[in-house]
């Protein structure tokens, strides 16, 4: 069986890329298949790798700068074990200097970008909207943690710590005899006993929890309601599995995970859509790209909407104004990732979507934190 292998960048990782500055910067993206043995993703990092050189010789770049590069893209591609191991899109970002790489979840489109920065919209889809999640079927006779991945079998997760069943973790329940009132001391009683159980079951979780990755419960009742009122995980998902798990396959919980975070994930597409709407009534959105642009250089934008899949060449100045590029094969960074990447580096949220999820279906729109004079 296939596992997916991802490495989703943390907010630092995603700090040091915006703010990484060289002439000759190389972004890539592949999609790839991580039942493959790697040839194919290899050969398409070459084709890819060959489309950036051009770029860069065609701009007149640095002959030494250029040879650099290609031996940092050259020995990524034949690194065997490395493309032995992948998920469904590689993302790589190189210079000269360095080269990082970083394998996602989600299926991106094959893409070249050369500039003095680093092209981010479509990585930053993967912290927008996860595409794994972790699936916590809760028994008292059984406890297992899985792992759901797009289009791939679940896998289970090695928790230390983690309780095999009640009995074993807080021990033997209370046997209740025909007296109603000992019936109830009985019930009361094992009430107690789950509430125990599952604190032991959180605990044990929290050290492998991961920040966006949503943790979907899959427990019967009392067992949910109980879980739900110690834990304190943030991952926790609002929207459960009903159903004993120990009757259903990991299969069957990947399968019913996934609507899950299909679900989650249209939830909060709906209410950002829906923050939009109020925001507007208060003069508080704009979805034109200069507009947009200006705000997010004075730091005025909470929430910006970016177009995952196009480029608009050009540049913002200092002040935020944009010039338009006239051509897409010129070495310029992309109009919408500046915009991103001043609206992040200024504490804002940055939401990577495709075209008709974006307010206006157009490259961009934007939440502001205040009501600003606009020009």
């Amino acid at each position: 069986m296939a596992i997916l292998h991802t490495d989703i960048p943390t907010r630092t990782q995603v700090d040091g890329l915006l703010t990484a500055r060289a002439p000759e910067s190389v972004s890539l993206y592949l999609p790839t298949n991580p039942a493959s043995n790697g040839e194919a993703e290899r050969i398409e990092l070459q084709n890819l790798t060959n489309e950036a050189l051009e770029q860069l010789r065609t701009a007149g770049a640095d002959k030494d700068a250029i040879a650099e590069l290609a031996e940092h893209l050259a020995d990524l591609a034949e690194d065997d074990e490395f493309f032995r191991y992948q998920a469904r899109s590689l993302a790589v970002f190189a210079t000269p200097a360095a080269i990082n790489t970083f394998r996602l979840p989600n299926h991106l489109r094959a893409a070249v970008e050369v500039s003095d920065r680093f092209h981010l919209k479509p990585l930053l889809r993967s912290i927008t909207f996860p595409q794994t999640a972790l699936v916590l079927a809760l028994a008292q006779n059984s406890v297992r943690l899985l792992e759901v991945v797009p289009e791939m079998d679940p896998v289970t997760i090695d928790v230390p710590g983690m309780p095999t069943d009640i009995d074993s973790a807080v021990g033997r329940a209370f046997t209740a005899d025909r007296s109603r009132m000992r019936r109830l001391q009985a019930d009361e009683g094992k009430k107690v006993r789950i509430r125990q159980f599952a604190r032991q079951v959180d605990r044990a979780l929290r050290p492998v929890l991961r920040g966006d990755v949503p943790l979907i419960l899959a427990a019967t009742e009392p067992l949910q309601s109980i879980f739900r009122s110690v834990s304190g995980a943030p991952e926790l998902a609002g929207i459960g599995l009903t159903g004993n798990p120990e009757e259903s396959s990991d299969r069957e919980l990947g399968s019913a995970a996934r609507d899950v975070l299909d679900d989650l994930h249209a939830d909060r597409l709906r209410e950002l859509h829906r923050l939009f709407e109020r925001r507007t009534g208060q003069g508080r959105t704009i979805t034109d790209i200069s507009d947009v642009a200006r705000q997010a250089t004075m730091g005025a934008v909470d929430t910006v909407f970016v177009d995952i899949d196009n480029t608009v060449p050009g540049f913002i100045d200092d002040a935020g104004a944009v010039r338009f590029e006239d051509t897409d094969d010129a070495v310029a960074y992309g109009v919408v990732d500046e915009i991103a990447r001043r609206v992040w580096l200024t504490g804002g949220q940055v939401l990577a979507l495709r075209r008709e999820d974006i307010p206006g279906s157009g490259e961009t729109a934007a939440i502001l934190r205040y009501t600003t004079m606009r020009s």
